[in-house]
């Protein structure tokens, strides 16, 4: 199922994924560090929701409380407890 997350203070406006049980796939940034989102999303092709999390949950970007990786994390916890139920 592909799945579309709005992110909340952060350069990036909104991150896309399929989301298959708790394996997430096919992720892409809208917005943002246009590099360094690309690697990120290369790099958690089709990891966990809990091992995104895991990595992720957090990291802060400058000032902010939060960052696009912060806010994949949870986009993806998001997805996967909607779905679940």
């Amino acid at each position: 199922m592909r799945y579309e997350y709005k992110t909340q203070n952060v350069c990036s406006q909104r991150i896309s994924f399929d989301i298959d049980g708790d394996v997430i796939t096919n992720i892409s940034f809208l917005g943002g560090c246009n590099g360094n989102l690309k690697a990120i999303s290369k790099l958690l092709e089709g990891q966990t929701v809990s091992y995104i999390e895991e990595k992720l949950r957090g990291n802060i970007c400058g000032m902010k409380s939060t960052s696009c990786a912060d806010q994949l994390a949870i986009a993806v916890r998001k997805a996967y407890d909607e779905n679940k139920g």
